[in-house]
């Protein structure tokens, strides 16, 4: 394998003292070089993409049951690089069951390997609601092996969505429950209009929030404030999940998907390698100390010095006009 210069030198420093921690960060930096370097953004191989875990074997596929759970679809025009991932089980509002788990999954690889995208927004099409957490009376029929097994395999799928190279955001537009609300946690930034509201109440069913809730919770709002909504179940409605941060943006009801779209637009200007650069340094960078973070840092910067749209970037500011990227 051929690595970068910036690969090389991440690989370099895993042979050095390093805090605790840095060492898996720092060749998570070099795992992503080398990714970048042996594929195009541009194109739709497999190449480099990582196989996702699956639902348990019983899952139901569309074909069974009539109907999808989850689409997503690529937006045009002036939106071009921006796909939504819609939730669209109406009758169980979005309640995350075996056959939307699996739909999810199977849209996530295909959004993985998807290298002209450059923003994600993730929403439901039903209305007063975004997901309403896990569907209680299908996990009633489960053995407890089987319970274990899916809410591992949902652990891992909503660490796949924070795993997304492209920068991922969350339409609040209603109701975001239990699973609901750690889906939404596992977006890059969240939007959400008056009338939402998100919660976890787990604890009032007797288990806790068993996709992710306890560990991104506490890192987005401090772990007090993550501890009470845990510990009570209590709602939080969008303006005071703006206040203590849980949300990014509080809109008036309805325009959380507006809004989303409008941020989007914003975003997709950017150059399609830098997005995913800057996410990969953050992401990796908040999982370490910070000087190992500033290393990190020097990877992913290093990797875009020889990439055609930085030339194109420099070349658009000299000549004060928009820059046209091509994610090379």
């Amino acid at each position: 394998m051929v690595f970068f210069a910036p690969a090389a030198r991440a690989l370099r420093l895993l042979a050095q003292p390093v805090p605790v921690g840095a060492a898996a960060a720092v060749a998570a930096a070099a795992q992503q070089c080398c990714w970048f370097h042996s594929t195009s953004v541009t194109g739709h191989g497999a190449e480099g993409a990582q196989t996702p875990p699956f639902a348990p074997a019983s899952s139901p596929s569309a074909s069974s049951t009539g109907e999808l759970h989850v689409s997503v679809e690529p937006l045009a025009g002036p939106l071009e690089g921006v796909s939504v991932l819609s939730l669209t089980r109406a009758h169980a509002r979005n309640a995350i069951g075996r056959q939307l788990l699996r739909e999810l999954i199977d849209v996530l690889d295909v959004l993985r390997q998807e290298r002209s995208t450059g923003c994600v927004i993730v929403r439901s099409t039903v209305p007063g609601v975004f997901c309403s957490g896990a569907d209680l009376k299908e996990r009633a029929t489960m053995t407890h092996t089987e319970t274990l097994e899916f809410v591992g395999t949902l652990r891992r799928t909503f660490s796949q969505v924070q795993a997304l190279p492209m920068p991922t955001i969350a339409a609040i537009d209603g109701l975001a429950l239990g699973g609901g609300a750690e889906l939404a946690l596992s977006t890059d930034m969240r939007i959400a209009s008056q009338g939402a509201a998100l919660a976890f109440p787990e604890a009032r069913l007797g288990i806790i929030p068993g996709a992710g809730g306890t560990q991104r919770l506490p890192r987005l709002i401090g772990a007090s404030r993550a501890k009470e909504l845990c510990f009570t179940g209590r709602r939080v409605s969008a303006e005071t999940a703006a206040q203590i941060g849980l949300v990014d943006h509080a809109v008036p009801e309805g325009r959380a998907y507006e809004k989303a779209l409008e941020l989007a637009k914003d975003i997709v200007k950017s150059a399609p390698l830098s997005l995913r650069m800057a996410k990969a340094a953050i992401n990796h960078g908040m999982d370490t100390d910070s000087n190992t973070g500033m290393l990190l840092e020097d990877a992913y910067y290093s990797k875009l010095i020889h990439t055609k749209d930085r030339a194109e970037g420099l070349r658009a500011f000299s000549e004060d006009r928009q820059p046209e990227y091509t994610g090379e």
